[in-house]
């Protein structure tokens, strides 16, 4: 190897990030070719993840790493939420690692590149694209290993869980998480809650909080929040709530 290219392979290593994927479009742009990048595929120093992806020979990989990549190098507006966000900051009692759906959630038009969502990463995911939450809003740096990844806060996170609910998470299960968020900041729910465009999410929310008894609730101004108008039927079968308007299960009544 001559003296550049040797000088690019300690360039790749700085850059490196154990646990990470490198995407070959980032490499390119840190003055790492795709030429370069074949040449190190073929000594090993890199392996295919997929289609435009790599990572170091011999590391071990997995959905975080793979989304840091997406976030710091495609700049993907996408982020870990709901009950995968409330897991990683020690929220859930009912995570399990290793059977758990992982929730990515982004708007509507962003496209998970084919290399991401063809490689098997041990764990299911779900895509969720959606706008009913402003997507830069209640966002935070969680720190995973040698790298940070952006996840939802505990505050949008349980309003991710209840959008979710009940066809993708059990509303019972909802509750109980409701349940153990007694530190919520009021200022932070309040905005999400003024912004939120889902009324039923909305209204699932304020009633859980409530029968939770949470002290915070006591400094949200409801009146600055839209519950719109008319029933909401959660589940068929349920139990009618006259204060909120909905339908909810009869474990929850």
């Amino acid at each position: 190897m001559d003296t550049q290219n040797e000088s690019k392979l300690k360039k790749l290593l700085s850059l490196h990030r154990p646990g990470t994927v490198s995407l070959a479009k980032w490499l390119e742009g840190q003055g790492i070719s795709r030429d370069l990048q074949k040449i190190y595929r073929k000594n090993k120093w890199l392996e295919s993840v997929g289609s435009g992806a790599l990572k170091r020979s011999g590391d071990a990989i997995n959905w975080q790493g793979a989304l840091y990549a997406m976030q710091q190098q495609a700049k993907l507006p996408i982020h870990a939420g709901a009950l995968t966000a409330l897991s990683l900051q020690g929220l859930s009692h009912y995570f399990r690692m290793a059977e758990e759906t992982v929730f990515l959630f982004s708007p509507q038009k962003t496209i998970l590149p084919s290399w991401f969502a063809k490689h098997k990463w041990g764990q299911s995911v779900e895509h969720v694209k959606t706008a009913f939450l402003p997507k830069e809003l209640a966002l935070l740096t969680h720190d995973d290993r040698n790298f940070s990844i952006t996840i939802s806060t505990s505050e949008r996170a349980i309003l991710e869980c209840l959008y979710l609910a009940p066809k993708k998470l059990d509303l019972v299960e909802c509750y109980h998480l409701m349940e153990g968020l007694s530190n919520l900041r009021p200022k932070v729910v309040q905005e999400l809650l003024e912004k939120c465009a889902s009324v039923r999410v909305k209204r699932l929310f304020l009633y859980m909080a409530d029968k939770a008894q949470h002290q915070w609730l006591s400094f949200i101004d409801r009146k600055k929040i839209d519950i719109g108008t008319g029933d909401r039927s959660i589940t068929k079968g349920g139990l009618y709530n006259a204060e909120f308007r909905i339908s909810i299960p009869k474990e929850l009544a």
